[in-house]
């Protein structure tokens, strides 16, 4: 999976801030209670509920290889429609790229 170009960059240029913060990703994860669909698909409407729109790409091919469904990510898309708004349909374009590209 393909990271940005931005991450990518964090990853060369700081290696040790990178390791320290994946280390951290991967301890979040542990703890969580929800199975990897569900927590790929909840990230992905606080990417779209919050404009993070660059990492969008990435978190939906994890949420498609843990058996998230297209109807599940338009779903997870737009559930913060209600509490924030238009936001939402800006990340709907992208996400659907992302799954439909692989």
């Amino acid at each position: 999976m393909k990271m940005s170009s931005a991450f990518e960059l964090f990853a060369n240029e700081a290696p040790e801030y990178q390791k320290a913060f994946e280390q951290f990703v991967q301890t979040l994860g542990e703890a969580s209670a929800l199975e990897d669909k569900t927590k790929h698909l909840s990230y992905l409407s606080v990417l779209a509920a919050t404009g993070k729109t660059s990492g969008i790409p990435f978190h939906v091919m994890l949420a498609k290889t843990s058996g998230a469904t297209k109807e599940e990510l338009i779903s997870s898309i737009l559930v913060g429609l209600p509490a924030v708004g238009n936001e939402v349909i800006g990340a709907l374009p992208i996400a659907l790229a992302a799954y439909d590209q692989n």
